[in-house]
């Protein structure tokens, strides 16, 4: 597996931060680690799928994100100054069986001493988080409900495209997908029955079939 944000190091730094990274194996429903827990270690997936959730003011549990293989979770654990006040900000559940290797702070700390070149996985970490928080929240001020779902549809469809399956099929469920996009359950219910009634998707239960994907990417402009 790569992680294109360990292209800007060396062949030998990126031999020498996987080298001390752990693999770790979460099945289904499996947390990786809950909101508030003390932060240590950064998780590079590298097979399946997480949930990132994060528990509103009012009480409520929503999906932030869907993250898949070549990505990362937990990256400001990294960054904190002082560890000891490091806590996760979300919950990162396996959506089905999961392998990441775990790189744990103090193992990083080292290496950055060693390689100072090393900081700029971090930099670059913080540069992707920035441009995806922006992308998003210019979606939410600038495009109605309908675009954000089926924008989030077609991420997800990217996500779950193993380059064999056809169609591919993005096993999430709707309140996921509605929870993703910012919007109601039967706003989303209503934007994915017009496409659906295109022949651009199939929903299934629990799941969405993607069946002219390159349709999908222009209905969501």
């Amino acid at each position: 597996m790569e992680w294109s944000t360990l292209s800007m190091i060396s062949d030998k730094e990126r031999r020498e931060l996987l080298a001390v990274a752990r693999r770790r194996k979460f099945r289904r429903n499996e947390v990786l680690f809950h909101e508030g827990d003390p932060a240590n270690s950064l998780h590079l997936i590298e097979s399946g799928h997480v949930s990132v959730r994060v528990t509103t003011g009012a009480g409520d549990s929503v999906t932030l994100a869907v993250l898949g293989p070549g990505e990362t979770v937990g990256e400001l654990a990294l960054l904190e100054a002082d560890p000891s006040k490091a806590v996760r900000s979300a919950t990162v559940t396996a959506l089905e069986g999961c392998e990441t290797l775990s790189l744990q702070r103090d193992r990083f700390d080292a290496l950055r001493q060693q390689y100072p070149r090393v900081d700029r996985v971090l930099a670059e970490l913080l540069a992707n988080e920035v441009r995806r928080l922006n992308g998003r929240l210019l979606e939410f001020l600038y495009l109605p409900a309908d675009k954000r779902v089926l924008r989030r549809l077609a991420t997800l469809a990217r996500a779950y495209d193993d380059g064999r399956t056809r169609p591919v099929a993005v096993p999430l469920t709707q309140e996921v997908i509605a929870s993703l996009a910012g919007t109601s359950r039967p706003t989303t219910n209503q934007a994915l029955r017009a496409v659906e009634e295109a022949g651009i998707i199939a929903i299934g239960r629990s799941k969405i079939e993607i069946l002219n994907p390159a349709a999908l990417v222009r209905k969501a402009r």
